[in-house]
């Protein structure tokens, strides 16, 4: 008989807030964390999601002491603050394992320097976040590319099912830095005002950034606030292009095929999409026709890159966790900016907030080098 697994609790730290609550009011009331910030001296300012330094060192200060504040870039002081309220309440015991997701990790440590600095490794900075804490396993990274969060939901999933662990902190997060905005221009692919994911005048993305940590385990307590079961997953790469999506969408549709079929749900049964929805044009257009090819054109469906911007290995994650809100306020939120249809194939864009009692849930993501994902959740 197959292990069931479970999310049981999560916590984010963004732009729009510090907490979950935090970010589930403000989402209600159709706030974005997207801006013009100057992020590069010599180039003009650009839209992005972009988290207040001084407010975050002011969290960091409520919950650390100063001694600790010199030793912790600027992205680690989020992942600390985002993992901090997991683990005072759960146990990390020998069977507990830390899985990273990051795309760039420590990448602004870079800036400036000759020699390659120690922290730039992503293998450093998950080790450190971990010992910090005392996780006794060696820590797992999942780096690949805007699909890592979701990623590393099925890595989690799947190495408890197979008893390597008990259970795990799945924590996420990327920041916004001058490597990662110049590496966006050079594909032209940053857009010129706030993002419009499937919109007729989408131009493109708005960087984003945020940590995001969630608890997952196959033996839930009693007092847990909620249980969310991993039904299926699955990674495919469609071995497309280095940066383009393919054109077919033939790497997304079988990973939601795939994880569909592993959480023995139909089409009919997905009660809400939390689509990647980058809003570059041939993103949108690829996912709509894999939804297509899945027949889940009707599915009411959202993009939350309006409100956070395209948060890299923390999207996966956070956009996981804002769905699972949701479901647990039987709540759909409608995709910003959205107003008129820019892709051929036909998607139940949520416009509105809107009630609706919501029990299974698709995720997905796709990236760079052609790689694609799927998670399959049921509110329990």
């Amino acid at each position: 008989m197959r292990k069931e697994i479970y999310i049981t609790d999560y916590s984010c730290v963004t732009p729009l807030g510090f907490n979950v609550d935090t970010n589930w009011k403000a989402l209600l009331e159709g706030r974005s964390g997207v801006d013009l910030h100057k992020i590069i001296d010599n180039q003009d300012a650009l839209y992005a999601s972009m988290i207040d330094s001084e407010k975050l060192n002011e969290e960091f200060n409520r919950f650390f002491t100063q001694k600790d504040i010199p030793n912790f870039t600027r992205l680690e002081k989020m992942l600390l603050l985002s993992i901090k309220p997991l683990v005072e309440q759960h146990t990390i015991s020998e069977d507990t394992a830390f899985i990273l997701s990051t795309t760039k990790g420590n990448i602004s440590l870079l800036k400036n320097q000759s020699e390659l600095p120690e922290g730039v490794y992503l293998s450093k900075l998950a080790g450190k976040i971990a010992d910090f804490f005392g996780f006794k396993t060696k820590p797992i990274v999942v780096s690949n590319a805007c699909v890592s969060g979701v990623m590393a939901i099925a890595v989690a999933k799947n190495m408890i099912q197979a008893g390597k662990y008990k259970d795990a902190f799945v924590i996420a997060g990327d920041e916004l830095s001058e490597f990662v905005i110049s590496g966006f221009n050079s594909f032209q692919a940053i857009g010129s005002g706030p993002c419009k994911p499937y919109d007729k005048n989408r131009d493109g993305i708005n960087i984003g950034e945020a940590a995001a940590t969630v608890y997952i385990t196959s033996n839930p307590s009693q007092n847990e606030k909620f249980r969310f079961n991993v039904l299926g997953d699955s990674a495919i790469n469609d071995a497309n292009h280095i940066s383009g999506p393919s054109r077919t969408g033939d790497g997304l549709y079988a990973s939601i095929r795939n994880a569909m079929a592993e959480a023995n749900v139909s089409s009919e049964q997905i009660d809400f999409i939390s689509a990647h929805g980058t809003a570059t044009l041939y993103n949108d257009e690829m996912e709509a026709i894999a939804f297509n090819r899945m027949e889940l054109q009707n599915i009411p469906l959202n993009s939350m890159k309006g409100y956070y911007g395209h948060c890299l290995g923390a999207s996966g994650l956070l956009e996981s966790i804002i769905s699972m809100e949701s479901a647990l306020h039987s709540t759909l939120l409608p995709s910003k900016n959205f107003e008129e249809t820019g892709v051929t194939q036909p998607l139940n864009i949520i416009r509105e907030n809107q009630s609706a009692e919501i029990k299974y849930i698709l995720k997905t993501a796709s990236g760079f080098g052609g790689c694609n994902a799927a998670v399959v959740l049921e509110k329990c």
